[in-house]
């Protein structure tokens, strides 16, 4: 019982905190105060050891991995978030634009988690007997880590499309102005291009493992090791959508906005083959609430 109230204080205090960061982590990329952006860092430190310590407590007293249910595959994702922001944000001052993408992003899916989701649901079950398993950790973390990265890289692509529509008009007070800004401009179109690429090749490579031990595991499960269960489907044509891109990215060459649409039209399929696929309760893949 203490476990358990200890863990929803956990959860409560990540979420308010993780919601400052965000609102200060925003403020420093419009201005960018050393102090400031110093103090994030420590914040998002402190805001991953509370999630991680929520996540050991969890496993403690259910005796698994946190994974048994929708809630707990929200938080993982959302910790996977923390873990990336966390890293990037200790590797260079410059990435601290992949902080502006996975810190709302783990917000979100955390808000959704605890906010959103009827409260029987955030309680921890029994695992069922295919997940009673040894690759549950490996095949589950490998396809967390490659949903995240996929998402981010998705999301920058995003923002450069924004970016690229953005009408510099209203910048043309003087000519000085202007270049200026088109500069600054053009050196965060290339930086969003390059994060997009190396996080999408990163997360194929993880969707890719990810599949490839899902299917020795339903093998060992089910006697099969593909089944075309919705999920697998979906997880297919994801792999697809993002082996394409990184095929006009290396092979033709292609940069900027024309590869954009497509790591952006990817967010819609990483979301649909997550989070669609387990709401509608389809298949053997799924922690259904919906239906």
């Amino acid at each position: 019982m203490i476990l358990i109230s200890l863990e929803h204080i956990l959860v409560q205090i990540y979420f308010a905190f993780f919601l400052i960061i965000t609102l200060v982590f925003g403020a420093t990329l419009v201005y960018p105060v050393t102090k400031i952006g110093n103090s994030v860092k420590r914040g998002v430190l402190s805001v991953f050891l509370c999630i991680t310590t929520n996540l050991i407590i969890r496993w403690f007293y259910s005796r698994h991995l946190p994974l048994s249910n929708l809630y707990e595959s929200l938080i993982f994702l959302s910790w996977n978030f923390c873990f990336i922001n966390v890293l990037t944000q200790f590797l260079s001052p410059n990435m601290r634009w992949i902080g502006m993408i996975t810190a709302p992003s783990a917000l979100f899916t955390h808000g959704f988690a605890t906010l959103v989701l009827p409260i029987d649901m955030q309680q921890s079950q029994k695992l069922i007997p295919a997940l009673q398993s040894h690759w549950l950790i490996m095949h589950v973390t490998i396809i967390f880590l490659g949903y995240v990265t996929l998402l981010c890289g998705s999301l920058s692509s995003i923002g450069l499309l924004a970016m690229n529509s953005k009408d510099t008009t209203v910048l043309k007070k003087t000519q000085i102005v202007f270049l200026l800004e088109n500069c600054r401009k053009t050196k965060i179109i290339h930086l969003l291009d390059n994060l997009s690429f190396y996080s999408i090749v990163f997360g194929f490579t993880f969707l890719t493992l990810g599949i490839l031990s899902g299917a020795v595991w339903a093998n060992d499960a089910w006697g099969r090791y593909w089944s075309w269960d919705p999920k697998e489907t979906w997880a297919l044509i994801t792999w697809l959508i993002f082996a394409n891109y990184i095929h006009i990215r290396l092979n033709k060459g292609w940069r900027g906005q024309k590869p954009a649409l497509v790591a952006s039209l990817g967010l819609f399929f990483v979301w649909i083959c997550f989070f669609g696929i387990n709401l509608c309760g389809i298949g053997v893949h799924t922690y259904g609430w919906f239906f």
